[in-house]
């Protein structure tokens, strides 16, 4: 892991892999440089609004793969992917439930990954041979920029091994992820703490599948009261 050096977010610094980025205004040179990369088949190290993520093309199983080597993933642990809008997301599974478009309206953009049937035309190694793809539409500026730019599906996996706890600053970040990417974003210290809930929506009645920012107790009143 690198030095921690001296940070000037927005700033281009060629000479590193490490870009360091307002996260409020983002830099819209490296969003693209960032995007591009993704393109590419690359992988990046980008902010969420609580923890680093590891971000892919969603739709190149060749970049999926290398984010389960990065990350010692077990094959079977599905990733989650961030969309652009509601649109994107139908691009990718078979069907929205009405339970699913009732969340989508209480929570989205923000924090709460819904789980829906694939469509078969996405790669077994994103959804784990189960079929299934977890989704969220993102509220925070770099990750709905970057989904955006790219126009595909990115992952948002946690930047850790498999096993670890996440990331919420990049002096923290484990060396052998570091050397793994291709360009890391660095935003400063962000907010730590719980990540995103989970529902899966695919059966008659919705499961909470881990409950984080957003309680069971919001999720099933908005599914009552929609």
């Amino acid at each position: 892991m690198p030095d921690k050096l001296k940070k000037k977010p927005g700033k281009l610094n060629p000479n590193s892999k490490i870009r360091f980025i307002n996260p409020e205004f983002p830099n819209p040179q490296i969003l693209k440089e960032t995007a591009e990369i993704i393109r590419r088949g690359g992988i990046v190290i980008f902010p969420t609004r609580s923890l680093y993520g590891l971000a892919g093309d969603a739709l190149n199983p060749e970049a999926v793969s290398r984010i389960f080597k990065i990350k010692s993933r077990p094959s079977t642990k599905p990733l989650l992917v961030l969309v652009k809008n509601h649109e994107a997301l139908e691009s990718i599974v078979q069907d929205i439930p009405t339970q699913a478009r009732q969340l989508m309206k209480e929570f989205w953009p923000g924090k709460l990954t819904i789980i829906f049937s694939g469509r078969q035309t996405l790669s077994n190694i994103l959804t784990g041979n189960s079929g299934k793809i977890g989704v969220r539409l993102p509220g925070y500026p770099i990750a709905l920029a970057l989904a955006t730019l790219l126009d595909n599906p990115i992952t948002a996996t946690s930047a850790n091994l498999s096993g670890q706890p996440g990331v919420a600053d990049i002096q923290n970040l484990d060396s052998t992820i570091f050397h793994k990417v291709d360009l890391v974003l660095d935003a400063g210290t962000l907010l730590g703490g719980t990540g995103s809930t989970v529902v899966d929506v695919t059966e008659k009645k919705c499961r909470i599948i881990r409950e984080g920012i957003i309680s069971a107790e919001q999720v099933f009143a908005a599914l009552k009261h929609n």
